[in-house]
């Protein structure tokens, strides 16, 4: 079954302006047009769902790209899987030190954050460098 690219945005979730960015770099291919409209094989939406996957765990797009072998088909290698996990696992860590942190500070009885020693150790860390950015997010480093 053929669908347009309004079709397989609707049935994706995926915005259009997703859906031609994803064609540029190769995630995805049309197989033809109607009009100016490019068409999809039903099959994308599986693709979509393994991109979508892919980026929640972390993953850029090229190394989605890379997940695909030259039959289109999912080539998922193991180790990478385990890698990523294994980041996740230091990036989970790291999140929930800040997190503790910033609760710490919101419940802290000293009469202000400057006057908490927990609060000044996070705080002189940032100032340090300690915190580096990971893609959308901040993560600390020994904090």
């Amino acid at each position: 079954m053929q669908l347009d690219i309004a079709q397989v945005a609707q049935r994706s979730g995926t915005p259009a302006s997703t859906l031609r960015f994803y064609e540029e770099k190769g995630l995805i291919a049309s197989i033809g047009r109607r009009g100016l409209r490019r068409l999809f094989d039903e099959t994308v939406l599986e693709r979509l769902a393994l991109i979508a996957l892919g980026r929640l765990a972390g993953f850029s797009l090229e190394e989605i790209g890379g997940m695909f072998g030259a039959d289109g088909k999912p080539r998922i290698d193991r180790p990478v899987l385990l890698a990523k996990a294994d980041e996740l696992d230091v990036t989970i860590k790291r999140l929930s030190a800040m997190r503790e942190g910033l609760r710490h500070a919101a419940d802290c009885a000293a009469p202000s954050h400057m006057e908490c020693p927990h609060f000044r150790r996070i705080m002189l860390a940032a100032g340090a460098g300690k915190f580096k950015q990971q893609r959308r997010s901040y993560v600390a480093e020994g904090v």
